[in-house]
């Protein structure tokens, strides 16, 4: 089934992802694209309409961004967002110039008195706290279009020019600072666009299982299930589309959280009846680790060592013609670059690069979804709450959340103090609120006293972040007897440390994770 889709030109904001997911939070199937996307490639996706998202340049720089001036003639609604307003007033012969005053944060919106009724604003206050990012505004609005919105720093905050279905905004409806923001989106949608919302997880389900069965035909398909969200509900979509023709491969690289192999066992083969085959490999992973330190070596062993294990167990299993992948939309999108192929954010292979290795296509049918929708996916063809829920694991397991080297002595400290931190931030509640939370093992040891001896022990740090996506993260202000108790059981319970510390430090500058 074809859905109807709005179409978000990408010009480097930070918020561009959040458009497409509110917009399919309204179920109104959204899709990213790159600014410069041809007018042919536009006009063959057949849009109810187009949002320019913005951006960090100014229209006024060499190179800045631009979209194909023929869109605007397309008869098909287009809204200008921030920078894609500035862009769309550029083009169309309106001014754009340096802001006397600019605008970074809270700002205050008047919507002007309704003549004919401007569709943006219908059934919304007349004055709206909204969110400012800009050093920018539109001096003079093209010809043609007319004011519906002013603020105390911008005197074209919104414009319009209905007849011809194009609609701007200075500021941001995507971001919850924004008052009524959705309402924003939802008239562009529905009002302007036409949508009637028939994109839903439950209609994506069947029709995901359809595409693979199309797309695999009669062959076999082999998928890495690492334990995590993405590639669990991955397996069981193409397990409900071709059934036993899916061979799934565990491998226990030895890095793994406390009893996670079992989990896999009992959650994924006992219970949803998935075809695994568990391999053992933790000996050689951490063999090929002894005696290494330096991050990225690790992340490198560790790769490759899960490339070579994976490559030999499918070969010996018969012949697959398809890899399947829990490749996600935020992964598909960050593969694009969105000013220039200098500035791709990464390229994406999902299980290390194994479609180079081996003869394999690529069914990946969460290439659709944000994280928030995987979930939901999950949900929906049932895996339990707690596991749907569950927070992010590194691919490289607890290798980088061990500074140092990786010895099983230093693995077992460290796995027990985070399986009691996930014990305790789940009784305490907090398990939900959080994008991440776990132990990490310092390369430190400190003079400590119990009972009436010296010792002198390891030092954990605890991590606990909260994010909307990963991509920036703030420390978690965790209440004191949340961490009194993670800290007591910690020491008292794990033999060998005898110290715990809480890292307060924020993405940017850190990272999440320590390595």
């Amino acid at each position: 089934m074809a859905h109807q889709n709005i179409l978000v030109l990408d010009f480097g904001s930070q918020y561009t992802q959040l458009i497409a997911r509110r917009l399919r939070e309204l179920q109104v199937y959204s899709e990213v694209l790159p600014f410069n996307t041809p007018a042919d490639e536009i006009r063959r996706r057949t849009p109810a309409g187009v949002i320019l998202s913005g951006g960090p340049r100014s229209v006024h720089e060499a190179g800045a961004p631009r979209c194909v001036p023929e869109l605007f003639d397309m008869a098909t609604p287009v809204l200008g967002i921030c920078y894609g307003m500035q862009l769309m007033t550029d083009m169309l012969g309106g001014e754009v110039a340096s802001a006397p005053h600019r605008e970074f944060g809270h700002a205050v919106v008047t919507v002007q008195p309704r003549g004919n009724g401007e569709p943006l604003f219908t059934d919304l206050p007349s004055e709206l706290r909204v969110w400012a990012s800009h050093g920018d505004y539109v001096k003079a609005e093209p010809p043609g279009f007319s004011v519906v919105a002013t603020s105390a720093n911008a005197p074209v905050a919104a414009m319009e020019a209905p007849a011809r279905k194009l609609f701007a905004l200075l500021f941001h409806p995507e971001v919850a600072h924004t008052d009524h923001g959705m309402e924003i989106l939802r008239n562009f949608a529905f009002r302007v666009c036409g949508c009637i919302g028939d994109w839903t997880i439950e209609s994506f389900v069947e029709e995901a299982a359809a595409r693979i069965r199309d797309q695999v035909g009669s062959r076999h398909v082999v998928c890495a299930l690492s334990g995590g969200v993405d590639s669990a509900v991955a397996a069981l979509l193409i397990h409900r589309a071709i059934g036993d023709r899916l061979t799934c491969i565990f491998v226990d690289n030895g890095l793994l959280r406390l009893d996670e192999a079992a989990q896999v066992q009992r959650r994924f083969v006992d219970k949803l009846k998935l075809p695994v085959v568990s391999v053992d490999a933790s000996e050689l992973f951490l063999r090929r680790l002894a005696g290494v330190v330096d991050p990225e070596t690790k992340r490198k062993i560790i790769g490759n060592t899960f490339i070579e294990v994976f490559e030999r167990e499918a070969r010996a299993r018969g012949q697959f013609g398809f890899l399947g992948q829990g490749t996600l939309y935020p992964d598909v999108i960050e593969s694009v670059s969105v000013v220039g192929p200098a500035a791709a954010i990464k390229s994406h292979h999902n299980v290390g690069g194994l479609p180079e290795r081996m003869p394999f296509a690529l069914v990946e049918p969460l290439r659709q979804l944000f994280k928030d929708e995987v979930r939901e996916v999950g949900r929906q063809i049932g895996l339990d709450e707690e596991f749907v829920h569950r927070q992010p694991f590194p691919g490289p397991g607890l290798a980088v959340r061990i500074l140092g080297e990786v010895t099983p002595e230093r693995l077992t400290l460290v796995r027990r103090a985070d399986a009691i931190v996930a014990e305790e931030i789940r009784r305490a509640g907090w398990y939900r609120r959080l994008w991440q939370s776990f132990a990490v093992l310092l390369p430190v040891r400190s003079v400590g006293v119990m009972g009436d001896a010296r010792t002198y022990e390891h030092t954990v740090a605890i991590r606990a972040v909260e994010s909307r996506d990963g991509m920036t993260a703030d420390w978690a202000r965790l209440p004191h007897e949340l961490l009194a108790a993670i800290s007591s059981r910690v020491v008292n319970e794990v033999k060998g440390i005898n110290r715990v510390v809480f890292d307060i430090s924020s993405k940017p500058p850190s990272t999440i994770e320590w390595e």
